[in-house]
């Protein structure tokens, strides 16, 4: 099988939403009137973000996963996506299983595979995502005022506790499944993203650990943030691991929930919107006019860093 049957047995199908899709030097878009495009690339290497022996099914499922969360961190709705693939051989089996999964989600929230690109090397996977949110009103990083709550949707840790799983460092037992789950199928607040429009002021993804990410908000917004770790929502494997807590739900990845901040007489609307979306969503703290993030006693929290690939 060459490139370019590749491309067409397991990645070409009918693009409606797209004025031309796979097939060409490039694809045509016609973005909505009165949208902006928003656009964001992630990469996924094999052994660095991913286990070599991970299911291809599960990891096609995460590759757009992982795109699809920036866009709920920024309120947008899902249109198109391109996606460069590095394969060290052609393993029809594995391409199928990789296909099916990443198919089944862009499906779930309409999601179009309009172009992209393969080579032989090592495994790596990189989607270019694209999504439109009307002007003036994505939910970004450097708008967080004082006195906001902070909210986090889902829970956390659980993907973190199942790396440390299959590292051998613990043994979950039963709480294998869902951890894995957790950091295999990672579910994208998409739906959540997009109803915080007009709710929230600013918003990020989980995905390099709590602190690190809303690290990221506070020093885009100039403020600093006061939270109750206990207040955190964490996975329920820690009613069994609870020593690993400070690691994995402050500093661990791959989570993919959303963190924002909110002015408090929006906490009714918040929780009305994510209770009919079926999310937990779980206030932890509030914005300050001081940097860093401290607990209520003022001591500052240690796990900042996150994961870091150059660190």
């Amino acid at each position: 099988m060459n490139e370019f049957d590749l491309i067409r047995r397991y990645f070409t199908r009918a693009t409606p939403s797209a004025v031309l899709g796979v097939g060409d030097d490039a694809a045509l878009l016609a973005v909505t009137p009165g949208q902006q495009l928003v656009v964001s690339t992630d990469m996924l290497v094999s052994g660095q973000h991913f286990f070599p022996a991970t299911d291809p099914e599960a990891l096609g499922h995460k590759t757009l996963a992982v795109n699809l969360s920036d866009l709920a961190a920024m309120g947008a709705r899902p249109r198109w996506a391109t996606l460069a693939l590095a394969l060290p051989a052609v393993d029809e089996a594995w391409l199928s299983a990789f296909s099916r999964g990443l198919f089944a989600l862009a499906d779930a929230h309409g999601v179009a595979l309009v172009g992209g690109d393969t080579t032989r090397g090592p495994l790596n996977l990189c989607v270019t995502i694209m999504g439109e949110v009307a002007p003036c009103v994505a939910l970004r990083r450097d708008a967080a005022q004082m006195g906001d709550m902070i909210w986090v949707s889902g829970e956390l840790g659980g993907a973190a506790l199942a790396v440390r799983h299959l590292r051998g460092e613990i043994d979950l037992g039963a709480a294998a499944g869902a951890c894995l789950q957790r950091l295999h199928r990672p579910q994208p607040r998409v739906a959540l993203g997009v109803a915080l429009v007009g709710l929230a002021h600013a918003a990020i993804d989980v995905s390099d650990g709590l602190l690190a990410d809303l690290g990221h908000i506070l020093e885009r917004s100039a403020v600093g943030a006061v939270i109750d770790p206990t207040a955190i929502p964490r996975a329920a494997a820690f009613a069994t691991f609870f020593s690993a807590f400070d690691a994995c739900v402050l500093a661990g990845g791959d989570d993919y929930e959303l963190c924002f901040t909110a002015a408090p007489e929006q906490a009714a609307a918040i929780r009305a919107a994510a209770t009919a979306l079926g999310v937990a969503v779980t206030p932890i703290g509030f914005v300050v006019a001081e940097s860093g993030i401290r607990d209520a006693r003022g001591e500052v929290f240690a796990h900042t860093c996150g994961y870091d690939h150059f660190a």
